[in-house]
């Protein structure tokens, strides 16, 4: 047997155990807390959200409203890779670009995507791409900086390599140079604007862009005063995300990034 292998599984293991105590600790501890308040409106027993998590997932209406919110991320996701990632690469490339285009992305980039709300009602009315124009306030900046970041900082010696080699053109250079090198910037600013995107989500639904989805349960079952099921809608959001980080990472690191093993994407 290898060593080291032993090594790795022992660790494994062990990082397993060291979780799962620790979901238990915390489970038996808000357990008890609530128990204490004894007000489920200001916190709901963990056995109360499990009860209402087990009765939310056998609905039909549950499968619904997951559905829509992914339709909503997916709008803002696809419209920020469309927009964003261009207008990175043309300001990261061409300095006269840069000039024109900096000044007004700078300024509306300190804008948080929630306020486009009282726009996206009026533009969209209560629409999915109301929703998915909200998403896409909140992640097409993320993505514009780092591939910026990406083209602005391809080194020197790559491009007079690959003129020397006979990629004169910006096109050339920019497929065969620049994509390449800035591809690690490029896929990490789209890892954080997943991740702002995803808050957007929760937030748009919540305030009125949408009658549907994760977000509107949230707001829903606050104005009834079913907290338990609040806590629950507010799980399903956050293991959601984690399983789509998660993905995203698996993809980066084992399909787009396999010649750059040992990169944190």
């Amino acid at each position: 047997m290898n060593p080291f292998r032993i090594g790795m599984e022992s660790q494994n293991a062990q990082k397993i155990i060291i979780g799962a105590l620790s979901l238990a600790a915390f489970a038996i501890l808000w357990e008890l807390l609530a128990i204490y308040i004894n007000n489920s409106f200001y916190l709901p027993r963990f056995s109360s959200v499990i009860t209402a998590f087990f009765s939310v997932i056998q609905t039909s209406v549950f499968f619904r409203d997951v559905g829509i919110s992914l339709y909503h991320f997916i709008i803002g996701f696809a419209f920020s890779l469309i927009v964003g990632i261009p207008i990175g690469m043309l300001m990261g490339w061409f300095p006269i670009l840069d000039k024109a285009l900096n000044p007004i992305v700078e300024i509306f980039r300190p804008i948080p995507p929630l306020a486009w709300i009282p726009f996206a009602i009026i533009w969209l009315k209560l629409t999915h791409q109301a929703a998915g124009f909200i998403i896409f306030m909140g992640m097409v900046f993320p993505i514009i900086i780092n591939t910026y970041s990406g083209f602005k900082n391809v080194p020197k010696i790559y491009v007079e390599a690959a003129k020397v080699l006979g990629s004169a053109s910006s096109l050339k250079l920019i497929k065969n140079v620049a994509i390449p090198a800035a591809s690690p910037m490029i896929l990490s600013g789209i890892k954080t604007a997943m991740g702002v995107g995803w808050m957007c989500l929760a937030a748009s639904e919540m305030f009125g862009v949408s009658d549907s989805g994760i977000g509107y349960k949230i707001w829903f079952y606050y104005g009834i005063q079913s907290m338990d099921y609040v806590v629950v809608y507010m799980l399903i959001l956050g293991f959601i995300g984690l399983l789509l980080d998660f993905l995203f990472r698996y993809f980066i690191q084992n399909r787009v990034l396999k010649w750059q093993k040992g990169t944190v994407v």
